[in-house]
């Protein structure tokens, strides 16, 4: 199918993104679904937002010829759409129309691979549809009902589609928490490894996949494309240092990610609220590389990841800078804590930071059983809160509590 990206630049929207470079990240997402070939994008300057349009009368007329011309079948429109909005605009074009948030699910439809991701995006998708029901004909109003004694005159045809939809959301749900429980059983085995986990997270196309291919050899799809990887996949590795770790690719975050999304994905990236040390992948070579490290940390506080969880940055794909702005960035970084210069293409860079991570991991976890009473639950809190316990019973009087913890936490947990 032929398709068309649009970016609208609103000049009331406030973004911190220049539009030339949103334009283009719009377009590497619908590069990353097959099928379509593109023929055109372009930003459109959008001084004020038409509600039942979003564009004016000239430029819809404007697009309108230019989008027939190029025998177009879907428009991409890189910003939210509402529901009448996408509804004038498709019966004023003619073709199909998909916002950032439809699109966005159409990746995630096409990548998902594991029973869980398959459905995440389809309850993803039906909050979406349900939020797309909008009121087309009046009569339907008179579809069914009876005579008007009881209930006004029936239900919509909105009414049923909404509660058909709720029905499935319910049932996809059930099929969910019987899939994260059987992924919490595997969770807890492997708390039982004394080998920590450490995830790997990133703003999309960052290199995460290259990384997680060079530190494990194994073959995850890594292509520069948006949202290559969905699905967590996790690979046990030995640091050069001896130490053994469990490595989690996960997801790419992306700027404006749908709240239904964070909500949708939040099982598939309980990896990275089970970490012992996340790894923050950026692609230092991109125009917006400060921009796009922001949004990947807002997301991981949506998620609720905890800020005492130990991060560490690799400032990714060095290879691509070149000259004095290469060598003023790894002067930065071996300035800064934490961060580390490198490229997971070519190699270049990593021994430190293998090294940096067994450092931070070195803290061998040891096993022991704790009873605390119950008047003590500030610090019962605390252990669950450093993902300490491992097993827990209530007794007469108190917890008996099987934790696995370092060293470190236990001096702290003595100075609570």
């Amino acid at each position: 199918m032929r398709a068309y990206v649009l970016h609208p630049d609103l000049k009331s929207g406030g973004s911190r993104r220049e539009p030339s470079l949103a334009l283009a990240e719009a377009v590497a997402l619908a590069e990353a679904l097959p099928d379509l070939e593109l023929c055109g994008a372009e930003i459109v300057r959008v001084a004020r937002v038409a509600p039942g349009t979003l564009f004016g009368k000239g430029k819809l007329e404007e697009l309108k010829n230019r989008l027939q011309a190029e025998e177009v079948g879907l428009v991409l429109i890189d910003g939210p759409v509402t529901p009448v909005q996408q509804r004038n605009l498709e019966k004023e074009w003619g073709l199909k129309l998909l916002d950032r948030t439809g699109l966005i699910l159409e990746i995630f439809a096409d990548r998902a691979r594991t029973r869980e991701g398959v459905l995440q995006v389809e309850l993803a998708a039906l909050s979406y549809q349900r939020t797309r029901l909008v009121r087309a004909w009046t009569h339907l109003e008179r579809q069914r009902g009876g005579l008007g004694f009881v209930g006004g005159p029936g239900e919509t045809q909105i009414e049923a589609d909404r509660r058909a939809i709720d029905e499935q959301m319910t049932r996809l749900r059930r099929q969910l928490d019987k899939v994260v429980k059987t992924r919490e059983l595997h969770r807890a085995a492997r708390r039982k490894v004394p080998f920590p986990v450490v995830a790997l997270v990133g703003y999309t196309n960052a290199g995460k996949s290259t990384l997680f291919n060079r530190m494990t050899g194994a073959e995850v799809m890594a292509k520069d494309m948006l949202f290559a990887t969905l699905d967590p996949t996790m690979r046990g590795i030995e640091l050069p240092s001896g130490r053994r770790v469990i490595l989690s690719d996960t997801v790419g975050f992306i700027s404006d990610l749908p709240h239904e999304l964070v909500a949708a994905f939040r099982a598939t990236l309980e990896e990275v609220l089970e970490a012992d040390l996340i790894l923050h992948v950026r692609d230092i070579s991109h125009p917006e590389t400060a921009e796009q490290a922001e949004d990947v940390r807002t997301i991981l506080a949506r998620l609720g990841v905890d800020a005492e969880v130990p991060q560490l940055e690799l400032w990714n794909k060095i290879d691509l800078v070149g000259g004095e702005a290469r060598a003023a960035l790894e002067t930065q970084a071996a300035r800064t804590e934490n961060v580390y210069a490198g490229s997971a293409l070519t190699g270049e860079g990593l021994d430190p930071l293998l090294a940096a991570i067994s450092a931070r991991l070195d803290e061998e976890r040891i096993e022991e059983v704790l009873e605390l009473p119950f008047s003590d639950g500030r610090r019962h809190a605390w252990l669950h809160a450093q993902n300490a316990v491992t097993a827990e019973q209530r007794g007469e009087d108190g917890w008996r509590m099987v934790l696995r913890w370092t060293a470190r936490q236990k001096a702290d947990f003595a100075r609570l």
